[in-house]
């Protein structure tokens, strides 16, 4: 592998982590305006609408044949689970900060191992022992006096298994679907559906989507859309292991832009919680340590 190629699509990773930490912060400022689901509505429609010109320009380069039944079910299964995912998110975040929002979303990369076990597929030590790590650092983050977990904790650790189901339901179907027409399809499926709930829970004004604009924009536009096809971009030409390692980074960057932006400041204990879980994400996408051979079978 050309180690230039692999250099760039690194720093283009970190870039796509950097847009997906900073979109906690879009959408703690949007909650100022409007509710979760008239969020979360434009801003995947608004996605699917950006990824259309993308998907145009890549069929036209290619022409490669397009699955079109597979994609569209698929998509529009990932569109069900994406939709119950962000909007658990974008609730909670109305009770928690953006950087804890990232931290204990990124619990779905040590979710997903822990799931698999009931489709067979066992999580060497590694895995188990992020797992003690996350649990100890969502101790120390979340739970408040009177171990009680807080409400915006909760519904985002909710958040967390639902973005855990999203990603193995893309992993049953990412390889016999177009990639690009299949996110169309799950981001025009999640926002026709949460604008449907908007539609009998909220009543966004004019004014209030004026001041969302800017926030409902960047979700949409670089979080929905440039963020995914950076993702495919670059993991061409990276290490599925090393760019998950990449992509989990956007925890830090939600913590970072929290305290840059909103101005959120983490307590000592809030911030150990913090790294044990990040500790916890990098040790669980690690490549299992080998057997000796001594280990094997004669």
């Amino acid at each position: 592998m050309n180690s230039a190629k692999s250099l760039r699509s690194g720093a283009l990773l970190m870039l796509t982590a950097a847009i997906w930490g900073a979109a906690f912060v879009a959408q703690s400022a949007g909650m100022e305006f409007i509710g979760p689901f008239t969020f979360n509505g434009l801003r995947t429609l608004i996605g699917a609408v950006v990824l259309i010109p993308v998907a145009w320009a890549v069929h036209r380069a290619h022409g490669a044949p397009i699955p079109w039944k597979k994609t569209l079910a698929g998509g529009a299964v990932c569109g069900l689970v994406f939709f119950a995912a962000v909007n658990l998110q974008q609730i909670g975040i109305q009770y928690t900060t953006a950087g804890k929002a990232g931290f204990i979303t990124a619990m779905y990369v040590v979710l997903v191992p822990i799931v698999g076990l009931a489709l067979g597929k066992r999580p060497g030590v590694l895995v188990w022992a992020g797992v003690v790590l996350a649990c100890a650092g969502m101790y120390l983050l979340c739970m408040t006096d009177g171990l009680s977990l807080g409400r915006g904790d909760a519904l985002i650790l909710a958040s967390a298994f639902g973005f855990t189901a999203h990603i193995l339901v893309i992993d049953r179907f990412a390889a016999d679907v177009d990639g690009v027409i299949f996110s169309i399809v799950q981001f025009a499926v999640a926002g026709t559906l949460s604008c449907l709930v908007m539609a009998f829970t909220e009543t966004p004004s004019v004014p209030a989507l004026a001041g969302a604009a800017p926030a409902i924009l960047y979700a949409g536009v670089l979080s929905c859309g440039a963020g995914y096809t950076l993702q495919i971009v670059a993991q061409k030409n990276v290490d599925p292991t090393v760019a998950s390692i990449l992509l989990s980074l956007e925890s830090v960057f939600a913590a970072v832009f929290g305290a840059l932006i909103l101005h959120e400041s983490m307590t000592s204990r809030e911030l150990l919680g913090c790294a044990l879980m990040f500790a916890a994400i990098v040790l669980a996408q690690l490549p299992a340590p080998k057997r000796a051979k001594s280990e094997k079978r004669a």
